[in-house]
């Protein structure tokens, strides 16, 4: 489905991604890991057309997406929750997913889009709960929960998630892991996932891929990238708590 081949990314003068070649097939999770400053990020900006590609070329169902906009790339069924929980604060929830919604509205008209609503609030019975609650009161989890279900309006076939169990509570981590497990067996959905508690991210992966500095420095099988001595050393030491027992 995604197909990323030597691609290279900078900001300003400093060369972040360095030839980076990679793949996610359709129905997978594929989790990348890596410090932070290695280019996780910087490679989901992009696939999602935010940071411009200096070299090298990105595919998206065998077509080729380089330096296309971000209007475009959700248009073709791309969607990407950065990291932060960036929603629209002053709004209600039910404001937020409808902006998230718009493309459904532009192309199946206004009753279409209630019914998406209605169905994403199946997926999330706590925001159906806050719906008229302004999104910036929200708890953090709430939020993230809120920033992933605005980009499921759009009903995308690949969905980039960038850090989200970043500042939440373990058993907050362990529903949105679940939640993305669930999306991705109920409604096949395709996933890249960057995230720092790399256990909880390589217990729902199917592959995982280990950026250092820029580079694709290993691609294997989750289940084998959770026995290698290297992977255990630097990414899943005792300080990062497991969340699934």
């Amino acid at each position: 489905m995604l197909r990323l081949v030597n691609v290279n990314s900078y900001y300003g003068l400093i060369h972040i991604l360095k030839n980076v070649t990679m793949h996610v097939s359709e129905g997978e999770i594929v989790t990348m890991l890596g410090a932070n400053g290695a280019g996780k990020t910087t490679t989901l900006r992009t696939i999602s057309g935010l940071q411009p590609v200096r070299g090298g070329k990105i595919y998206f169902n065998d077509q080729e997406i380089t330096g296309a906009s971000p209007e475009k790339l959700v248009n073709m069924g791309i969607a990407h929750v950065p990291e932060g929980r960036q929603i629209f604060r002053p709004m209600s929830v039910y404001d937020n997913l409808e902006l998230g919604g718009y493309l459904i509205y532009k192309h199946y008209g206004k009753k279409q889009l209630k019914t998406d609503i209605e169905q994403t609030f199946a997926l999330f019975p706590i925001l159906k709960e806050r719906r008229t609650q302004f999104a910036g009161t929200l708890s953090g989890g709430e939020q993230q929960m809120l920033a992933i279900a605005m980009a499921l309006m759009s009903r995308p076939k690949l969905l980039l998630l960038d850090e989200p169990s970043m500042g939440l509570a373990p058993l907050i981590i362990r529903d949105i892991f679940q939640l993305i497990a669930k999306l991705q067996a109920d409604r096949k959905l395709t996933v890249l996932l960057i995230e720092q508690n790399a256990n909880a991210a390589l217990k729902i992966a199917d592959r995982g891929y280990v950026i250092e500095t820029g580079k694709i420095v290993l691609e294997e099988d989750a289940e084998k990238l959770m026995t290698n001595q290297e992977v255990k050393r630097a990414y899943l030491g005792r300080e990062q708590k497991e969340i699934w027992e």
